[in-house]
């Protein structure tokens, strides 16, 4: 089966050829580690090397001047509709949904949209939402084409200057995942906007050169109202968000004997029929401190990819110093969503894999799925009503089995079971804690919590937590631990695709140096959509090589899977180098692989390649005179 990519890059391309060609084939070399022990892996640090991806975050003055945009106001919301919200066992509610009739259906958003050329030759408008009193605005954005090269921002009109951009293509991704996890409802089809922190929130859509803005399908028949201050402020500013939860809660940052381990944990804010909600979770190492961002939290928390898709987290989230009711300045924020890898209401137990790297810095908690011994003493580490960091110590006092008889109540009897009965000495939980670790002598993870009575009224009153070791032996050991070291590969790395401005093309590489050459030095003419696919880095079973070559004299990377059609184009043109392989994928089905379809543009010779059955249809559907669809190329996997 053939692979090829003949790409012409146009005029940028002849200034970062040379600089490209040193950078080797895309692929990495990699050998497994040692595994630790089945039952027990202390936490790693995430050190500051590690590759921390694209921001998405951007200045304005490196894109497209900001459009006048057309407004749509939504008035306040209704206190009595709130009042009662935010408390109770589970996540705390902090946002409400609310229905925009003004861009309900697509026909109303494209009328939203004022369109007006930008300097590459492509279209550009915005839409500004604004609810009064709120705290901020997620806006859910349903989307179902976007012309391959189209950009979503996002931003506040209070600051135009600080933009969250995002490429089409990668919200079409994540909305492809909810599909592929079974979740077709109006959540699944939603992508949720970062909040921006103010009562006003615009979305912008710049669409490239020849895209015809009709052909575009995307409404926004819904946002989520926060109605709690959710902001992060400054170490210089003070605000109600900052230490209002229950007096008896303990500063996290006065308790050095748990730094490491509170570096592990951060606020989680995501939406569900869009609603949005807090938790607490947990980043987890696993046997090989592969880095690989494992999180923790409830199924009551999250249970859906859709969630997952949405999630939102806040690392560092505490004090700097002991007791000063200020937020550290190294508050950090992610906002990509995760993958959901398992999901239960037996121990309450979620366990995702985030799409963000977490910062530097950062702890891959360790954790113990051994027998735990009653009495033994234990720590929470969580984040009451969103609160800075809180610490509560205790002891583990029994088994329990815990059953649900409402969305927020549960009821809990016996001394076996799926659950751990928490007795608290100091401290407490609060709605926004659900989610968080119990850390058994506050080092190892061993449970999640469910919710409980306890309250600085009756600290005595127990709290119970889903076990980590049912939870493991059910599922999780499948990605936390192996007895062995792995053969092959030792994990997927993503391929990433460019939009080529002035080349009207699409360019591709598995290499993260020469991801950040075209974004630090190129960001004008190479608009940067993001990884399209996951592929493996070595040779392993069942894969099979794509390799790279470059043509200086044409100004073009080929790639191709095919030895012979290699060797034919170094015999054919000699000024073609092979550089190496790109990455290995798979010729069949199987394994989870999915496949990657080729598409010849007729007008630059050059092949496209999509897994996103949205982007297909699009292209199909509008562009068949430029592009034919030519099949399967090869298969290869949605995520790591």
């Amino acid at each position: 089966m053939k692979f090829r990519v003949m790409l012409r890059m146009g005029v940028a391309w002849s200034a970062a050829i040379a600089l490209l060609a040193g950078c080797g084939g895309g692929g990495t070399e990699g050998s497994a580690q040692k595994a630790a022990s089945v039952l027990m892996v202390d936490g790693w640090v995430q050190p500051a090397s590690v590759d921390q991806g694209v921001s998405n975050v951007k200045s304005r003055s490196a894109l497209v001047a900001a459009p006048t945009p057309s407004k749509v106001s939504l008035g306040a919301l209704e206190e009595s509709k709130t009042a009662s919200l935010g408390g109770g066992i589970g996540p705390r509610q902090v946002g409400m949904a609310r229905d925009v009739a003004a861009t309900r259906t697509v026909e109303q958003t494209l009328q939203q949209l004022q369109w007006k050329p930008t300097p590459s030759g492509g279209q550009v408008a915005a839409i500004s939402f604004s609810a009064e009193g709120a705290h901020g605005l997620r806006l859910g954005v349903v989307a179902r084409a976007l012309p391959p090269g189209a950009v979503l921002r996002v931003y506040s009109q209070a600051d135009t200057t600080t933009v969250f951009q995002i490429s089409g293509q990668e919200v079409l991704q994540r909305i492809q995942r909810n599909a592929q996890a079974g979740d077709t409802t109006l959540d699944g089809q939603t992508w949720w906007t970062p909040d921006v922190g103010s009562n006003e929130a615009t979305l912008e859509l710049e669409l490239p050169a020849g895209a015809n803005p009709g052909t575009v399908d995307l409404s926004v028949p819904r946002v989520s109202h926060i109605f709690e201050n959710l902001s992060i402020p400054t170490e210089e500013e003070l605000s109600t968000k900052i230490n209002e939860s229950a007096s008896c809660h303990l500063d996290a940052s006065c308790y050095e004997a748990y730094a490491n381990q509170r570096n592990a944990v951060a606020r989680m804010i995501f939406t569900s029929g869009a609603n949005s909600f807090l938790c607490t979770g947990t980043l987890l190492n696993d046997s090989q401190s592969s880095g690989t961002p494992y999180f923790l939290t409830a199924n009551h928390c999250i249970s859906k990819q859709a969630e997952a898709s949405s999630l939102q987290t806040d690392w560092f989230y505490r004090a700097p110093v002991c007791n000063s009711r200020t937020l550290s300045s190294t508050t950090t924020k992610r906002v990509n969503g995760a993958s959901l890898l398992y999901a239960s209401a037996g121990t309450d137990t979620s366990f995702l894999r985030l799409n963000d790297t977490p910062p530097s810095g950062a702890v891959f908690a360790g954790w113990d799925a051994g027998t735990q011994a009653l009495s033994s003493s234990v720590v929470g580490l969580h984040h009451p009503r969103g609160d800075l960091l809180k610490v509560s110590l205790g002891s583990l006092t029994s088994l329990t089995s815990c059953t649900a008889t409402s969305g927020t109540e549960f009821q809990c009897s016996g001394s076996s079971g799926n659950f751990y009965r928490v007795s608290w000495s100091e401290g407490t939980t609060e709605g926004g804690s659900s989610g968080s670790a119990l850390f058994r002598d506050g080092t190892y993870v061993i449970g999640t919590l469910y919710g409980g009575s306890s309250s600085c009224s009756a600290i005595a009153s127990p709290d119970f937590y889903g076990r980590f070791d049912v939870a493991f032996n059910a599922a999780l050991k499948n990605w936390l631990s192996s007895a062995t070291p792995p053969s092959g590969p030792t994990g997927r790395v993503p391929v990433y695709r460019f939009y080529n401005i002035a080349g009207l093309e699409h360019f591709y590489t598995s290499n993260v140096g020469e991801r950040d050459l075209l974004i630090n030095q190129f960001a004008s003419n190479f608009v940067y959509e993001g990884a399209i696919f996951y592929a493996y880095p070595i040779e392993g079973s069942n894969l099979f090589p794509v390799y790279r070559l470059v043509d200086l004299a044409r100004k073009m990377h080929l790639y191709t899977a095919s030895p012979v059609e290699r060797d034919a184009m170094r015999q054919t043109f000699p000024s073609v180098a092979l550089e190496g392989t790109a990455w290995w994928g798979q010729a069949a089905p199987g394994n989870g692989a999915m496949p990657v379809y080729r598409y010849l543009n007729r007008n630059t010779g050059t092949y496209f390649y999509t897994t996103s059955a949205a982007e297909r249809n699009y292209i199909n559907a509008n562009l068949g005179q430029q592009y034919l669809e030519q099949g399967i190329g090869f298969y290869v996997w949605a995520d790591k």
